[in-house]
């Protein structure tokens, strides 16, 4: 099973204890409904492996504390920290609500804009501590769409487009000319005291 079939649900962060348990944190809307997980797969070097699950106990919203089998010591448990953890995509409800998405779904969509129509293209989702933000591909440029409900609007899944209100001035910030040179100007005085003096 590769990367293609499977969704993260969240990531390893630390070890808890020195009996090989460990945190997981689970980046999903409700954290409760994983309190049941069997398995999950951690990608570990660039492949996906199975790993099943002896117990697992959701605390303090999005983590959980989690142990698995063969996992017995603090050495074993230490290799798994910052490994993703991923299920098949087979195993996901499907949501029906045009406000609501997994982030998978929306990548290669189309972004459109209530003012400016079409933009560009969802190229990844960026799950940050502070905001999720939709990577969208614009004009060659790389522009950060904040994923909250005053912005991203709903979904349309039979067309593969996301409908968004973008605050003013979002895609002039991206567009700015950064490649200017930013060398200070040296007048003619400063530039004659490179030379040697005797």
């Amino acid at each position: 099973m590769t990367k293609d079939d499977c969704y993260q649900v969240g990531h390893i962060t630390k070890t808890h204890g020195v009996s090989g348990e460990l945190v997981l944190f689970l980046d999903v809307d409700n954290a409760a409904e994983y309190a049941d997980l069997e398995s999950v797969l951690l990608e570990v070097k660039g492949e996906l492996i199975p790993y099943f699950i002896e117990s697992i106990a959701i605390v303090k919203g999005s983590r959980a504390i989690i142990a698995f089998e063969d996992v017995d010591t603090i050495e074993q448990a230490e290799r798994l920290i910052n490994c993703g953890a991923y299920l098949p995509l087979d195993e996901l409800e499907p949501i029906t609500d045009e406000t609501r998405f997994y982030f998978h779904e929306i990548v290669g969509y189309q972004v459109v804009d209530a003012e400016a129509g079409e933009l560009g293209i969802v190229r990844g989702v960026y799950a940050m501590n502070a905001q999720d933000l939709i990577a969208m591909d614009y004009e060659g440029k790389e522009v950060l769409i904040p994923i909250n409900s005053d912005i991203v609007k709903t979904v349309d899944r039979a067309h593969q487009k996301i409908n968004v209100a973008l605050p003013d001035g979002l895609l002039a910030i991206y567009m700015e000319d950064t490649s200017k040179d930013e060398t200070p100007e040296i007048d003619g005085d400063e530039a004659d005291d490179d030379t040697d003096e005797d």
